[in-house]
């Protein structure tokens, strides 16, 4: 979940307080919000970074406390692409001009993801290359700053996912048109962060499984977000972080609980490689049944650990779990299990 409250890409102390109390919470696993491997890649000017040595530091320490607590470090690594320079949730809705601190977003094409927003710059051969060497170096910097798990953003309309959904992607060269085109830029970025990222460490990819518009014939579907988990599966990616929409602005969503999980079980089995299942899972019941039905490996939680970072040890203690066995308990937190 973004947070968005870094200065100029560097986290502060209140990631250190957000990640650490979900670490604290016991969490097995704690992943860093949507963080952009440059600058013109943040969403907001209120996003996190990870292009400058200064931002590996402090992530470092962030790390550092996580592991402490028993669990284990993750981060996402994104570009917003035309959905970038936009304004913080609570200063309202819009983009942020250039003449305000904002900068020329970028995509597939010059078609911006709402009417009224300026165009984005269309990426030409050269910067894609460019950006693929971003994507790269900023999984180079993550695994410095001591990150266990890299996730790698290609979903909610960002920059991977623009140039997957034909919705967006108008581009006549190598990198639009056919699935295999559109595809390439996703393929280029996986291959580079695997000349870095080290083959013992778990890499995820983070897809939205349908765009929502089915009944529009260029659009992205299930059928296509299994091809495309065939292909990384075959490119050396570990697990696809199943998710959904994004790429456009007013597609119908039917947001119900668990309304994702039927994505993560179908790519999981047609696909035959590990998914994690999101979306409105709130309950412990809800997520141990998604696991032990074989719907996904992994649930991973976001709106519902900001209401309550302590809800692994909650749904432990519901689930009949011991903690001293599988949860560790913090010798300062001791005297109240």
């Amino acid at each position: 979940m973004c947070e968005y409250s870094a200065t100029e890409g560097v986290p502060t102390d209140w990631h250190l307080v957000h990640l650490g109390s979900r670490a604290v919470g016991g969490a097995a696993l704690v992943i860093a919000e949507a963080t952009a491997v440059e600058p013109i890649g943040r969403i907001s000017p209120g996003c996190t970074g990870i292009y400058t040595d200064e931002q590996v530091e402090v992530w470092s320490r962030i790390v550092r406390f996580i592991h402490e607590q028993g669990s284990v470090a993750g981060i996402q690594i994104a570009h917003a692409g035309r959905k970038a320079s936009a304004n913080i949730p609570w200063a309202g809705p819009g983009v942020v001009a250039q003449s305000k601190g904002g900068w020329q977003t970028v995509g597939p094409s010059d078609i911006p993801f709402n009417e009224n927003d300026p165009k984005p710059h269309a990426l030409t051969v050269q910067e894609i290359s460019q950006t693929v060497q971003k994507f790269k170096e900023a999984a180079k910097r993550a695994h410095q700053a001591g990150f266990k798990v890299l996730e790698l953003h290609a979903a909610h309309g960002y920059l991977l996912n623009q140039f997957l959904s034909p919705l967006i992607n108008q581009r006549t060269d190598q990198y639009g048109g056919s699935f295999e085109n559109r595809i390439r830029f996703l393929r280029e970025v996986v291959a580079e962060i695997k000349t870095v990222w080290p083959n013992e460490l778990p890499f995820f990819v983070r897809i939205s499984a349908t765009d929502w518009t089915e009944k529009n014939e260029q659009s992205w579907g299930l059928d296509e977000s299994v091809e495309l988990s065939k292909v990384l599966r075959a490119d050396g990616v570990d697990l696809i972080d199943v998710s959904t929409g994004g790429v456009v602005a007013h597609a119908h969503i039917p947001v119900a609980p668990g309304f994702q999980v039927s994505f993560a079980r179908e790519i999981k089995k047609r696909a035959e490689i590990a998914t994690s299942a999101v979306g409105l899972i709130t309950e412990p019941k809800q997520a141990e049944e998604i696991v032990a039905s074989n719907s996904a490996d992994m649930v991973m939680l976001a709106r519902e650990l900001l209401r309550d970072p302590y809800w692994p040890r909650r749904a432990a203690k519901e689930l009949g779990v011991p903690f001293s066995e599988n949860i560790p308990v913090p010798k300062q937190y001791l005297r109240s299990w």
